[in-house]
Parts: structure tokens; C-alpha cells; sequence
């Protein structure tokens, strides 16, 4: 019988390393290779989490390392949940939120829906359809811009032509009414194909023999699209959801190459108004504590919707 490759390590190893391995547990074993990641974690993710928190509780000033550093404990917190223009940031970013979650998720199940149905070109269209996503945001936020642009962006004449306003001396992402939704036209055209490859792969994990069944027992395509399609979906759709909705939360570069933080405080999202906080105005102690703040928000609606996730799988 020829030696296997666990053979040959097992004679490989030196005899003295090999009588301490034998004499480990699976227990001992399985903590050894978990370790290294665990210390991984704890460096990239927990520690810093930690140092922000402490940060939060202070005075401190990056741009100022050597001034000496006040303990203020929640003073910080009480003044961000007082500040109105916390508030409005607020406001800003759940309009952003909301609405491009009802045009992703509306317009991403429609073409899965669509491509999910065989016709001539069926892979050529889903190819062009992936592929703004593929593109990095500054690089969308560069090309928007263009179209936005008054002399030559298609955006403005169509939207002057419906206003009758002068195109040359106009611009969506200029206007304080119109630039939140040049923002969500943006996100909706990169990342609903997104959406749309979950929803593409809640439609095809559907089994055929139900609406075999379905078809058998006379229920119209109506009532299979109701009480077949939409059902069994619907835990993809929700998954979806859940991942734009903290991607979007934290939306920063895009934002920011289309409007430069503008026109006023229309498009400042709570990611701009940190960024703004701790790399602009250097209150490094204030905006850590803006930092906890969302982070408990995200993860707070976060946990709540992955219970009502759980349930909707569970039926």
C-alpha cells in the first residue's frame, strides 16, 4: 500500500513534537488555530472600538497631541443628541436611506423578475445591467458629476425641459430641492443590480414543482406570483435590505465627489457631518462619540431587523 501525504508528515515530524501533539486535546487543538484570528480581531476591530469609547469621554484634539487631556465623561454625548444639526444630518441621511431602499429593492426585483424569465440575450442583458456596480464609487461620482454639469448635463435639459428653466443656468446637484435626489439617482443606478442578483437567486432557488402544483390546482399566474413568488423571495429581498441599508448609512465618497458637501446642509450626511467633525474642526474626543453613537444606532436597527429576518425564514 502506498503511503499517503499525512504519512509522509506524520514521519516528518520530529518525534519529540509529534508526543506533545499526540498528547493535546481536539479541545487545545481547535484553540490554537482559532487563536490567531481571534488576536486579529482583537486588534483590528475590538481594540479600536475600545479606544473610541475612551476617546469619546475626553477633551482630546488629534491636532493637538500635546495640550493636556480632559476627562468630560458624557458630556460629549449630551451635546450631540442636543445639537440640531446632528438632528438635520439625521434627517438627511434616513431620506437618503429611504428612498433608495424603495427604488433598489422595487426596481431590482423587477429585472430579476424580468431576466429570470428565458429570452434571446438573456446573459448579455444581465451583464450590462451588473456592470455599475463593478465600478468604484469615485469613479461614478466623477462620471454623474459630468451629467450633472450645467453646460452639458443630460439631467439638467431634462429636467429644464419639464420646468421650462433655462439649461445653461441650471444644475440638480446645485439646486438646495434637487441635489438629495441627484444623490439617490446615483446609488439607485449603481447598486440596484445588486439587489438584483440576490433577488435573481431567491427567484431561481424557487423548486418548479410548485407551481406545477400550483398550475394543477388552477391558481392564475396572479395568485402564484402572490403566494409563491413574493413569499419565498422575500427573505432575499429582506437580506438585501439590510446590507444597502448599512452600506448606505455610512455613504461617504460618492456623496462627496457629486456635491462637495453641498448646497447647504441638504446633502450632509451623518458621515460627512463626522468626517467634518473629527478631520476638519479636529475634535477628535466629540467625534468619537458621534462614531459610538451610530455605530449603537446601526447596530441597534441592525439586530432588531435580523430578528425579523429570522422569523420570515422560520415561516
Amino acid at each position: 500500500m502506498s503511503d499517503t501525504p499525512i504519512d509522509h508528515i506524520a514521519r516528518a515530524t520530529p518525534e519529540p513534537v509529534a508526543r506533545r501533539i499526540r498528547g493535546l486535546s481536539d479541545r487545545t487543538l481547535a484553540w490554537i488555530f482559532v487563536a490567531p484570528t481571534i488576536a486579529l480581531l482583537l486588534a483590528i476591530n475590538i481594540f479600536p472600538l475600545v479606544w473610541t469609547i475612551r476617546l469619546s469621554l475626553t477633551n482630546y484634539r488629534a491636532n493637538r497631541t500635546n495640550s493636556d487631556i480632559e476627562w468630560v465623561g458624557l458630556r460629549n454625548y449630551v451635546r450631540i443628541l442636543t445639537d440640531s444639526d446632528i438632528w438635520l444630518s439625521m434627517q438627511v441621511t434616513a431620506h437618503f436611506l429611504i428612498w433608495t431602499l424603495i427604488f433598489q429593492v422595487f426596481l431590482g426585483f423587477a429585472l430579476a423578475y424580468l431576466i429570470n424569465k428565458k429570452f434571446k440575450g438573456n446573459d448579455l442583458w444581465t451583464t450590462i445591467i451588473v456592470l455599475p456596480m463593478m465600478l468604484s464609487p469615485a469613479v461614478v461620482g466623477n462620471f454623474w458629476t459630468f451629467l450633472y454639469q450645467p453646460q452639458i448635463g443630460l439631467f439638467n435639459y431634462v429636467v429644464a425641459f419639464f420646468t421650462g428653466v433655462d439649461p445653461s443656468s441650471f444644475s440638480m446637484i446645485g439646486s438646495v430641492d434637487l441635489a438629495p435626489w441627484s444623490i439617490v439617482i446615483v446609488d439607485t443606478w449603481m447598486w440596484t443590480p445588486f439587489v438584483m442578483l440576490i433577488c435573481l437567486a431567491g427567484l431561481r432557488s424557487i423548486p418548479d414543482y410548485i407551481y406545477e402544483a400550483a398550475a394543477i390546482d388552477r391558481a392564475s399566474p396572479w395568485r402564484q406570483f402572490w403566494t409563491i413568488t413574493v413569499p419565498m423571495v422575500l427573505p432575499f429581498l429582506m437580506l438585501a435590505v439590510l446590507f444597502r441599508g448599512i452600506e448606505n448609512f455610512k455613504m461617504f465618497d460618492m456623496v462627496t465627489l457629486l456635491t462637495g458637501g453641498g448646497p447647504g446642509s441638504v446633502t450632509e450626511l451623518t458621515s460627512i457631518n463626522l468626517k467634518r467633525e473629527a478631520f476638519e474642526k479636529w475634535r477628535t474626543g466629540y467625534a468619537s462619540a458621534y462614531a459610538i453613537i451610530l455605530f449603537v444606532t446601526v447596530f441597534g436597527l441592525a439586530s432588531i431587523y435580523v430578528k425579523a429576518l429570522n422569523k420570515v425564514k422560520e415561516r
